[in-house]
Parts: structure tokens; sequence; C-alpha cells
């Protein structure tokens, strides 16, 4: 029995840990992204030369953002995983943002962060303000890059702490059910 991987529940009822589907692995040049009609994970584009994604990028299952997608995250955890992989993490924060697309429509597109609930290396991080001011910058910045790469544009709005997150997904929880 398969069951679509946007349909797993958002958050691990026992250890209170959210699920994430890591789309695109930490330093890959090609952006994946999960195709629900077709229940797997399509090649979306290749990042230009010298970019890659600087950590695991996925997405939180049974959500839904004001783009019609599920929340995206971003994994912090000590090797990358590989496309369709679930895992846990702790949410511990948010860069709120607007991105308008190519042809010119703005609309709200969050990015959560989050800690892989394994790791080792990132373990002390428990909230956004535990990550220093430059790699948020970095962060953003590839955001940034990536989008105007597609020509579209990454603007943020502000960045926010772990409960902030929490409440995004909650959110994106009531917008997918609605949808269903």
């Amino acid at each position: 029995m398969s069951v679509a991987l946007h349909t797993l529940p958002a958050q691990n009822a026992e250890s209170q840990n959210f699920n994430v589907i890591i789309e695109t692995p930490k330093g890959s040049r090609n952006k994946f992204a999960y195709e629900p009609e077709l229940e797997l994970l399509q090649l979306k584009g290749v990042l230009p030369e010298g970019s890659s994604f600087p950590y695991d990028f996925g997405f939180i299952p049974s959500t839904q953002g004001e783009d019609g997608d599920p929340i995206d995250v971003l994994v912090l955890m000590d090797a990358p995983a590989f496309p369709g992989c679930m895992l846990e993490v702790r949410l511990i924060g948010a860069i709120e943002a607007e991105q308008t697309e190519n042809d010119g429509r703005v609309e709200k597109n969050d990015r959560l962060l989050a800690v892989s609930a394994v790791s080792r290396q990132h373990q002390h991080i428990q909230d956004i303000k535990d990550l220093s001011p430059q790699l948020l910058h970095e962060i953003e910045h590839f955001f940034h890059s990536y989008n105007e790469a597609k020509g579209g544009e990454f603007k943020p709005i502000r960045r926010s702490g772990a409960k902030q997150a929490a409440k995004l997904v909650a959110q994106g929880q009531k917008l997918a059910a609605a949808q269903s």
C-alpha cells in the first residue's frame, strides 16, 4: 500500500517533532519538487554553475502555504539526506517573505527553518536567535539568488522564532484541510 507523501501527518504525535519530506538535498544544483498528482519527485530545474542548496530543502506534509504548495522548510543537519526521505525536525524559526514570480504575481512564501531531530552538529540550536546573523543573511541571499535566476524576486519581510514557525504550520494545516 503506498501513501502519498503530501498526506502524511505534519507532526509526530509521540515526539511532537514535525515531519519533513526532503525534496532537494544539501549541495545539489538540481531542484526537485514533489508532484502530488503523480506522487513522485520531479526535476524542476537546475541552479546556475557555482550555486547549490545550502541545506536540505523540503516540505511539511499535510500543510499548504498561501502559494498553494506545502510549506517549505530548510533543514540543518549533519549530512545531506536524499529526495523523498522523511525525517523529524525541530522548528527553530521562519523567514517570512514575499515572492514575486516571473509573471509579476506576488504571494507570501515563507521559508521555515528547522534542525534534524537526530542532528549531532546542530543539537544546541533551539531558536532562530541561535543562528549567526551572517548565516541568516547567507540563507536569505540564497533564496534571493535562486528566485532571481528564475526571473522572480524573494523579499524577506521578517525573521521569526520557533513559536511563530509552529503557528505558520498550524495555519498551513487548516488551509490544507479546507482544500481537501
